[in-house]
C-alpha cells in the first residue's frame, strides 16, 4: 500500500467517525487534544498522523485504533510503519470486534525505539506478551522490564509507553475496551 492510499484511508475513516458522531472539527479537536488545523490536514489527506496522534484521535472519539483501517482488508493484513515512526511497525492481527471488545496487534520496535502514548479512553486495558528480545513497558509512572516469553497487564487510560532494550523487540499487544451500555 502506498503512502497516498494510507493517507486516503485514514482521511476517510476520520471523516466518517467524526460525522457519524455529529461532530465539527472544532468539537473533535476539543475531544481529542489534536488541533483543528491538524485534523483538517489529515481529513484532506495532506498529512499523515503519527501513531501517537492517531491514538489520541481514537481515544478522544472513543474508537478503537484499528477503526481507522476497518474498511481496507489489505491494510489490516499488512505490517504498517507510520512516516514519523519508522522504527515502530504495527501488524493488525485482529481488528476491533464489538462482541469481544478486543483488538490484537503484533508490534516491532527497531533500533532501541521508545514510543510513548497518551492515555486511552477510561477503562482500556493492555496486555503485552514479548515474542522476541527484551523491552520495557511504562505505566504507573515507572518502567517494567520484560524478557522474551514474559507478559504484563496494565490500565492504559494513563500515560504509558514501550521501549526496546535490545536492538529489536517484538510483542503482542492486546487492547481490551470496556463494554459500553
Amino acid at each position: 500500500m502506498t503512502d497516498a492510499m494510507f493517507k486516503s484511508q485514514i482521511a476517510n475513516q476520520l471523516k466518517n467517525l467524526r460525522k457519524s458522531r455529529g461532530l465539527s472539527l472544532d468539537a473533535t479537536a476539543q475531544l481529542t487534544g489534536v488541533s483543528k488545523a491538524m485534523l483538517g490536514q489529515i481529513e484532506r489527506g495532506e498529512s499523515s498522523p503519527t501513531i501517537a496522534t492517531l491514538w489520541k484521535i481514537a481515544s478522544g472519539l472513543e474508537a478503537s485504533f484499528s477503526a481507522f483501517f476497518a474498511n481496507d482488508p489489505q491494510l489490516l493484513s499488512s505490517e504498517r510503519s507510520f512516516p514519523d515512526d519508522l522504527n515502530m511497525k504495527i501488524h493488525t492481527l485482529f481488528p476491533y470486534a464489538a462482541d469481544t471488545g478486543l483488538e490484537i496487534f503484533e508490534i516491532t520496535l527497531l533500533d532501541h525505539h521508545q514510543q510513548m502514548s497518551s492515555p486511552h479512553a477510561l477503562g482500556v486495558i493492555e496486555y503485552i506478551h514479548v515474542l522476541e528480545g527484551i523491552m520495557k513497558v511504562f505505566f504507573d509512572e515507572q518502567w517494567h522490564e520484560l524478557q522474551q516469553g514474559e507478559h504484563i497487564r496494565f490500565f492504559s487510560d494513563q500515560p504509558h509507553g514501550y521501549a526496546a532494550v535490545t536492538e529489536k523487540a517484538v510483542f503482542q499487544n492486546i487492547v481490551a475496551y470496556p463494554r459500553r451500555g
